[in-house]
């Protein structure tokens, strides 16, 4: 897997952990999804990917369902 962050900014948004809204990092990354080195560069997927700063909790959602 490789990761490349694009953007990142500061979001407040509800922690699954902490079980309230608080304050997150939020950031994208293109991510390969293959293990092949064949035509791994046609497997990589944006996704967005939040850490909680109160807990440090970290959650990755794909962007898109191709």
């Amino acid at each position: 897997m490789i990761g490349t962050d694009h953007s990142s900014g500061d979001g407040v948004e509800r922690c699954e952990t902490c079980a309230v809204q608080t304050p997150h990092d939020v950031s994208i990354e293109i991510r390969t999804e293959s293990d092949k080195e064949k035509n791994a560069e046609f497997s990589r997927e944006p996704y967005r990917v939040t850490r909680c700063r109160m807990c440090g909790e970290t959650a990755s959602q794909r962007m898109n369902n191709a």
